[in-house]
Protein backbone atom coordinates (compact mmCIF):
# COMPACT_ATOMS: atom_id res chain seq x y z
CA UNK A 1 0.00 0.00 0.00
CA UNK A 2 1.31 3.46 -0.97
CA UNK A 3 0.82 5.95 1.87
CA UNK A 4 0.36 9.63 1.03
CA UNK A 5 0.01 12.25 3.73
CA UNK A 6 -2.13 15.26 2.84
CA UNK A 7 -2.17 18.22 5.20
CA UNK A 8 -3.53 21.76 5.06
CA UNK A 9 -1.13 24.69 5.25
CA UNK A 10 -2.46 28.15 4.50
CA UNK A 11 0.77 30.14 4.26
CA UNK A 12 4.56 30.02 4.49
CA UNK A 13 4.83 31.23 8.08
CA UNK A 14 7.48 29.19 9.86
CA UNK A 15 5.19 27.77 12.56
CA UNK A 16 2.57 26.68 10.03
CA UNK A 17 5.05 24.99 7.72
CA UNK A 18 6.69 23.27 10.69
CA UNK A 19 3.35 22.00 11.98
CA UNK A 20 2.31 20.64 8.58
CA UNK A 21 5.64 18.90 7.95
CA UNK A 22 5.64 17.36 11.42
CA UNK A 23 2.11 16.02 10.93
CA UNK A 24 3.02 14.58 7.53
CA UNK A 25 6.12 12.88 8.89
CA UNK A 26 4.13 11.48 11.83
CA UNK A 27 1.51 10.15 9.40
CA UNK A 28 4.23 8.28 7.52
CA UNK A 29 6.00 6.89 10.58
CA UNK A 30 8.50 9.63 11.47
CA UNK A 31 11.60 11.03 9.79
CA UNK A 32 13.73 8.23 11.28
CA UNK A 33 11.80 5.75 9.13
CA UNK A 34 13.35 7.32 6.04
CA UNK A 35 16.67 8.81 7.14
CA UNK A 36 19.27 7.26 9.44
CA UNK A 37 21.24 9.31 11.95
CA UNK A 38 24.64 10.69 10.90
CA UNK A 39 23.86 10.11 7.23
CA UNK A 40 24.52 12.32 4.23
CA UNK A 41 21.36 13.75 2.65
CA UNK A 42 20.77 15.64 -0.58
CA UNK A 43 17.76 17.95 -0.66
CA UNK A 44 16.56 18.17 -4.27
CA UNK A 45 14.17 21.14 -4.58
CA UNK A 46 12.65 22.50 -7.79
CA UNK A 47 15.04 25.31 -8.78
CA UNK A 48 14.00 25.62 -12.41
CA UNK A 49 15.35 29.12 -12.95
CA UNK A 50 16.17 32.45 -11.35
CA UNK A 51 12.85 33.30 -9.71
CA UNK A 52 11.75 34.73 -6.37
CA UNK A 53 9.77 32.47 -3.99
CA UNK A 54 6.57 34.50 -4.42
CA UNK A 55 6.54 33.74 -8.16
CA UNK A 56 5.67 30.10 -7.33
CA UNK A 57 8.13 28.68 -9.88
CA UNK A 58 10.53 27.20 -7.34
CA UNK A 59 10.18 25.28 -4.09
CA UNK A 60 9.60 27.72 -1.25
CA UNK A 61 12.67 28.10 0.99
CA UNK A 62 10.64 27.80 4.21
CA UNK A 63 9.71 24.22 3.31
CA UNK A 64 13.38 23.42 2.72
CA UNK A 65 14.42 25.16 5.95
CA UNK A 66 12.04 23.20 8.17
CA UNK A 67 12.99 19.88 6.61
CA UNK A 68 16.71 20.68 6.96
CA UNK A 69 16.23 21.47 10.65
CA UNK A 70 14.74 18.01 11.15
CA UNK A 71 17.73 16.43 9.45
CA UNK A 72 20.25 18.44 11.44
CA UNK A 73 18.67 17.13 14.65
CA UNK A 74 19.62 13.66 13.39
CA UNK A 75 23.19 14.93 12.98
CA UNK A 76 22.94 14.54 9.20
CA UNK A 77 25.22 16.24 6.71
CA UNK A 78 22.79 18.17 4.49
CA UNK A 79 23.38 19.40 0.94
CA UNK A 80 20.96 21.41 -1.19
CA UNK A 81 21.44 20.82 -4.90
CA UNK A 82 19.75 20.86 -8.30
CA UNK A 83 20.60 21.23 -11.97
CA UNK A 84 18.29 24.04 -13.13
CA UNK A 85 17.24 24.67 -16.70
CA UNK A 86 19.96 26.05 -18.96
CA UNK A 87 23.74 25.87 -18.40
CA UNK A 88 24.98 24.09 -15.28
CA UNK A 89 27.59 26.59 -14.09
CA UNK A 90 28.73 27.96 -10.75
CA UNK A 91 27.59 31.47 -11.69
CA UNK A 92 24.08 30.31 -12.68
CA UNK A 93 23.77 28.28 -9.48
CA UNK A 94 24.81 31.28 -7.37
CA UNK A 95 22.14 33.45 -8.95
CA UNK A 96 19.41 30.84 -8.56
CA UNK A 97 20.33 29.93 -4.97
CA UNK A 98 20.18 33.59 -4.05
CA UNK A 99 16.94 34.52 -5.82
CA UNK A 100 15.09 31.39 -4.65
CA UNK A 101 16.02 31.96 -1.01
CA UNK A 102 18.12 28.80 -0.73
CA UNK A 103 21.28 30.76 0.08
CA UNK A 104 19.56 32.39 3.05
CA UNK A 105 18.51 28.96 4.33
CA UNK A 106 22.01 27.56 3.91
CA UNK A 107 23.63 30.54 5.60
CA UNK A 108 21.21 30.48 8.53
CA UNK A 109 21.53 26.75 9.19
CA UNK A 110 25.16 26.29 8.20
CA UNK A 111 24.45 23.70 5.52
CA UNK A 112 26.04 23.19 2.11
CA UNK A 113 24.89 24.42 -1.27
CA UNK A 114 26.17 22.24 -4.08
CA UNK A 115 28.58 23.94 -6.49
CA UNK A 116 30.09 20.75 -7.89
CA UNK A 117 29.08 21.06 -11.56
CA UNK A 118 30.56 17.74 -12.64
CA UNK A 119 28.42 14.81 -13.70
CA UNK A 120 28.65 11.04 -13.74
CA UNK A 121 27.54 8.70 -16.51
CA UNK A 122 25.57 5.85 -15.01
CA UNK A 123 23.97 2.73 -16.46
CA UNK A 124 20.30 2.33 -15.71
CA UNK A 125 19.85 -1.44 -15.96
CA UNK A 126 16.06 -1.47 -15.50
CA UNK A 127 15.29 1.43 -17.85
CA UNK A 128 12.75 1.12 -20.63
CA UNK A 129 14.31 3.90 -22.73
CA UNK A 130 17.15 5.80 -21.04
CA UNK A 131 19.76 3.10 -20.49
CA UNK A 132 22.57 5.57 -19.77
CA UNK A 133 22.29 9.01 -18.20
CA UNK A 134 24.57 11.82 -17.06
CA UNK A 135 23.50 12.71 -13.54
CA UNK A 136 24.84 15.42 -11.27
CA UNK A 137 27.62 14.13 -9.04
CA UNK A 138 25.97 14.78 -5.63
CA UNK A 139 23.33 12.16 -6.43
CA UNK A 140 26.06 9.50 -6.31
CA UNK A 141 27.67 10.69 -3.08
CA UNK A 142 24.83 10.70 -0.55
CA UNK A 143 22.97 8.13 1.50
CA UNK A 144 19.52 9.63 1.01
CA UNK A 145 17.79 11.91 -1.51
CA UNK A 146 14.77 13.91 -0.40
CA UNK A 147 12.76 15.23 -3.31
CA UNK A 148 10.98 18.53 -2.49
CA UNK A 149 8.89 19.40 -5.52
CA UNK A 150 6.48 22.22 -6.40
CA UNK A 151 2.78 21.80 -7.24
CA UNK A 152 2.66 23.11 -10.84
CA UNK A 153 1.33 22.59 -14.31
CA UNK A 154 3.70 21.88 -17.19
CA UNK A 155 3.43 22.58 -20.91
CA UNK A 156 4.62 19.18 -22.13
CA UNK A 157 3.92 16.93 -19.13
CA UNK A 158 0.62 18.68 -18.15
CA UNK A 159 1.56 18.30 -14.47
CA UNK A 160 4.93 18.48 -12.77
CA UNK A 161 5.38 17.11 -9.29
CA UNK A 162 7.47 14.40 -7.67
CA UNK A 163 8.37 12.45 -10.80
CA UNK A 164 9.11 15.36 -13.14
CA UNK A 165 11.17 17.21 -10.51
CA UNK A 166 13.86 14.54 -10.72
CA UNK A 167 14.65 15.55 -14.30
CA UNK A 168 16.79 18.13 -12.51
CA UNK A 169 19.15 15.29 -11.64
CA UNK A 170 20.30 15.32 -15.27
CA UNK A 171 23.26 17.62 -15.73
CA UNK A 172 22.78 20.99 -17.43
CA UNK A 173 22.22 21.14 -21.15
CA UNK A 174 22.35 17.36 -21.37
CA UNK A 175 18.64 17.64 -20.62
CA UNK A 176 18.27 19.18 -24.08
CA UNK A 177 20.04 16.20 -25.63
CA UNK A 178 17.54 13.85 -23.99
CA UNK A 179 14.61 15.96 -25.19
CA UNK A 180 15.95 15.72 -28.74
CA UNK A 181 16.54 11.97 -28.57
CA UNK A 182 13.09 11.32 -27.11
CA UNK A 183 10.93 14.11 -28.58
CA UNK A 184 7.44 12.69 -28.20
CA UNK A 185 5.26 12.98 -25.13
CA UNK A 186 4.97 9.20 -24.91
CA UNK A 187 8.72 8.58 -25.02
CA UNK A 188 9.84 11.49 -22.89
CA UNK A 189 7.12 11.62 -20.22
CA UNK A 190 5.93 8.01 -20.04
CA UNK A 191 9.36 6.42 -20.36
CA UNK A 192 12.36 8.72 -19.81
CA UNK A 193 11.03 10.63 -16.80
CA UNK A 194 10.03 7.38 -15.12
CA UNK A 195 13.41 5.82 -15.93
CA UNK A 196 15.14 8.72 -14.17
CA UNK A 197 12.79 8.69 -11.20
CA UNK A 198 13.13 4.95 -10.66
CA UNK A 199 16.93 5.19 -10.86
CA UNK A 200 17.24 8.11 -8.43
CA UNK A 201 14.66 6.44 -6.15
CA UNK A 202 14.20 9.25 -3.60
CA UNK A 203 13.91 8.26 0.03
CA UNK A 204 11.02 10.66 0.54
CA UNK A 205 9.08 13.11 -1.64
CA UNK A 206 7.43 16.25 -0.27
CA UNK A 207 5.26 18.55 -2.37
CA UNK A 208 4.99 22.28 -1.74
CA UNK A 209 1.38 23.05 -2.60
CA UNK A 210 0.76 26.02 -0.34
CA UNK A 211 0.90 28.22 -3.42
CA UNK A 212 1.06 26.30 -6.68
CA UNK A 213 0.96 27.31 -10.32
CA UNK A 214 -1.88 26.88 -12.80
CA UNK A 215 -2.19 27.67 -16.49
CA UNK A 216 0.88 27.56 -18.70
CA UNK A 217 3.44 26.40 -16.15
CA UNK A 218 6.06 25.55 -15.08
CA UNK A 219 7.29 29.17 -15.11
CA UNK A 220 4.86 31.29 -17.15
CA UNK A 221 1.68 30.23 -15.39
CA UNK A 222 -0.24 32.00 -12.64
CA UNK A 223 0.38 31.44 -8.90
CA UNK A 224 -2.65 29.97 -7.16
CA UNK A 225 -3.22 29.42 -3.47
CA UNK A 226 -3.93 25.74 -2.79
CA UNK A 227 -3.19 25.57 0.92
CA UNK A 228 -1.88 22.00 0.97
CA UNK A 229 1.27 19.99 1.44
CA UNK A 230 1.81 16.34 0.58
CA UNK A 231 4.40 13.70 1.43
CA UNK A 232 5.01 10.10 0.42
CA UNK A 233 7.70 7.51 -0.05
CA UNK A 234 6.24 7.05 -3.55
CA UNK A 235 6.53 10.03 -5.93
CA UNK A 236 4.10 8.23 -8.25
CA UNK A 237 1.36 7.96 -5.63
CA UNK A 238 2.02 11.50 -4.47
CA UNK A 239 1.51 12.87 -8.01
CA UNK A 240 -1.70 10.85 -8.35
CA UNK A 241 -3.15 12.41 -5.19
CA UNK A 242 -2.06 15.91 -6.24
CA UNK A 243 -3.79 15.51 -9.60
CA UNK A 244 -6.96 14.36 -7.87
CA UNK A 245 -6.92 17.60 -5.85
CA UNK A 246 -7.04 19.67 -9.05
CA UNK A 247 -9.59 17.36 -10.66
CA UNK A 248 -7.10 16.26 -13.32
CA UNK A 249 -7.76 12.81 -14.77
CA UNK A 250 -4.74 10.51 -14.82
CA UNK A 251 -5.25 9.80 -18.52
CA UNK A 252 -4.25 13.41 -19.25
CA UNK A 253 -0.97 13.14 -17.30
CA UNK A 254 1.65 11.08 -19.16
CA UNK A 255 3.81 10.38 -16.10
CA UNK A 256 0.76 8.91 -14.36
CA UNK A 257 -0.12 6.86 -17.42
CA UNK A 258 3.44 5.52 -17.43
CA UNK A 259 3.34 4.81 -13.69
CA UNK A 260 0.17 2.78 -14.15
CA UNK A 261 1.61 0.85 -17.13
CA UNK A 262 4.68 -0.08 -15.10
CA UNK A 263 2.61 -1.16 -12.12
CA UNK A 264 3.98 1.49 -9.76
CA UNK A 265 0.39 2.44 -8.93
CA UNK A 266 -2.95 0.87 -9.83
CA UNK A 267 -5.23 2.45 -12.42
CA UNK A 268 -8.04 2.93 -9.90
CA UNK A 269 -5.58 4.15 -7.23
CA UNK A 270 -6.91 1.46 -4.87
CA UNK A 271 -3.36 0.90 -3.61
CA UNK A 272 -3.06 4.50 -2.37
CA UNK A 273 -4.04 5.31 1.21
CA UNK A 274 -4.46 9.05 1.88
CA UNK A 275 -3.71 10.05 5.46
CA UNK A 276 -4.55 13.33 7.16
CA UNK A 277 -7.16 15.49 5.45
CA UNK A 278 -10.34 14.44 3.64
CA UNK A 279 -9.32 14.95 0.02
CA UNK A 280 -12.92 15.30 -1.13
CA UNK A 281 -13.12 18.59 0.77
CA UNK A 282 -10.02 19.95 -0.94
CA UNK A 283 -10.78 19.27 -4.61
CA UNK A 284 -10.53 22.31 -6.90
CA UNK A 285 -12.75 21.98 -9.96
CA UNK A 286 -11.67 25.10 -11.85
CA UNK A 287 -7.89 24.66 -11.78
CA UNK A 288 -6.47 25.75 -15.15
CA UNK A 289 -4.28 23.25 -16.97
CA UNK A 290 -1.86 24.18 -19.80
CA UNK A 291 -3.14 25.13 -23.22
CA UNK A 292 -0.80 22.43 -24.55
CA UNK A 293 -2.67 19.65 -22.78
CA UNK A 294 -3.36 16.89 -25.30
CA UNK A 295 -7.15 17.09 -25.59
CA UNK A 296 -6.91 15.41 -28.98
CA UNK A 297 -5.76 12.02 -27.60
CA UNK A 298 -9.20 10.47 -28.18
CA UNK A 299 -9.32 11.91 -31.70
CA UNK A 300 -5.86 10.55 -32.47
CA UNK A 301 -6.74 7.08 -31.20
CA UNK A 302 -9.64 6.90 -33.61
CA UNK A 303 -7.59 7.85 -36.69
CA UNK A 304 -5.70 5.53 -39.03
CA UNK A 305 -2.00 5.34 -38.11
CA UNK A 306 -0.84 7.07 -41.29
CA UNK A 307 -2.76 10.18 -40.18
CA UNK A 308 -1.32 10.31 -36.64
CA UNK A 309 1.80 12.34 -37.45
CA UNK A 310 0.26 14.95 -39.79
CA UNK A 311 -2.80 15.47 -37.56
CA UNK A 312 -0.66 15.71 -34.43
CA UNK A 313 1.61 18.26 -36.10
CA UNK A 314 -1.38 20.26 -37.29
CA UNK A 315 -3.20 20.60 -34.00
CA UNK A 316 -0.39 20.51 -31.43
CA UNK A 317 0.03 24.00 -29.90
CA UNK A 318 3.14 25.84 -31.04
CA UNK A 319 5.56 28.27 -29.35
CA UNK A 320 5.42 31.86 -30.60
CA UNK A 321 7.84 34.61 -29.55
CA UNK A 322 6.22 37.84 -28.38
CA UNK A 323 8.86 40.16 -29.77
CA UNK A 324 7.81 43.31 -27.91
CA UNK A 325 8.67 41.60 -24.60
CA UNK A 326 11.70 39.62 -25.79
CA UNK A 327 14.99 40.97 -24.35
CA UNK A 328 17.12 38.93 -26.79
CA UNK A 329 18.99 37.18 -23.98
CA UNK A 330 19.33 34.02 -26.09
CA UNK A 331 18.40 31.62 -23.29
CA UNK A 332 15.70 30.03 -25.41
CA UNK A 333 18.15 29.48 -28.28
CA UNK A 334 20.68 27.95 -25.90
CA UNK A 335 18.14 25.59 -24.36
CA UNK A 336 16.36 24.49 -27.56
CA UNK A 337 16.97 20.72 -27.95
CA UNK A 338 16.14 20.66 -31.67
CA UNK A 339 18.23 23.78 -32.42
CA UNK A 340 15.37 25.37 -34.37
CA UNK A 341 15.64 28.81 -32.74
CA UNK A 342 17.98 31.55 -33.93
CA UNK A 343 18.47 35.30 -34.27
CA UNK A 344 17.18 36.50 -37.62
CA UNK A 345 17.22 40.22 -38.38
CA UNK A 346 17.75 40.89 -34.68
CA UNK A 347 14.67 38.84 -33.73
CA UNK A 348 14.35 35.38 -32.25
CA UNK A 349 12.72 33.09 -34.81
CA UNK A 350 11.52 29.48 -34.63
CA UNK A 351 11.59 26.95 -37.44
CA UNK A 352 8.26 25.37 -36.57
CA UNK A 353 8.62 22.66 -39.23
CA UNK A 354 11.35 21.04 -37.14
CA UNK A 355 10.12 22.10 -33.69
CA UNK A 356 9.55 19.08 -31.42
CA UNK A 357 7.02 20.91 -29.17
CA UNK A 358 8.94 20.36 -25.95
CA UNK A 359 8.25 23.99 -24.94
CA UNK A 360 11.68 24.43 -23.32
CA UNK A 361 11.76 27.96 -24.80
CA UNK A 362 8.49 28.78 -23.06
CA UNK A 363 9.66 27.13 -19.85
CA UNK A 364 12.98 28.96 -19.57
CA UNK A 365 12.19 32.44 -20.90
CA UNK A 366 12.91 34.85 -18.00
CA UNK A 367 10.40 37.40 -19.35
CA UNK A 368 7.56 34.99 -20.24
CA UNK A 369 7.88 36.24 -23.82
CA UNK A 370 7.16 32.89 -25.46
CA UNK A 371 3.46 32.10 -25.80
CA UNK A 372 1.91 28.74 -26.59
CA UNK A 373 -0.62 29.19 -29.38
CA UNK A 374 -3.34 26.71 -30.26
CA UNK A 375 -4.24 25.97 -33.85
CA UNK A 376 -7.82 27.01 -34.66
CA UNK A 377 -8.64 23.37 -35.48
CA UNK A 378 -7.53 22.45 -31.95
CA UNK A 379 -9.99 25.01 -30.59
CA UNK A 380 -12.80 23.61 -32.71
CA UNK A 381 -12.10 20.09 -31.46
CA UNK A 382 -11.96 21.37 -27.90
Amino acid sequence: MNLVSLRKCNDYEYDNIKKSIEMMLDDLGGIEKFVSKNSKVLIKPNLLMKKRPEEATTTHPMVVKVLCEKLLKLNCEVIIGDSPGGPYTVSSLKGIYKSSGMKDVADELGITLNYDISDVKVENYDANALKYMDIITPITKVDHIINICKFKTHGMATFTGGVKNLYGCIAGLKKAEIHYRFPTEELFCEEVLLDICSYVNPTLTIMDGVVGMEGDGPSAGVPRHLGVMLASQSPYALDAVACKIINLNSDRVPTLRGSIKRGYIKEDFSDINILGEDIEKLIIKDFKIPSTSKDFRLLKSSLPKFLHEPITKLITPKPVVRHKDCIKCGKCIQACPAKVMSFNENKVTINLDNCIRCYCCHELCPKKAVDIKRNFIFKLIK
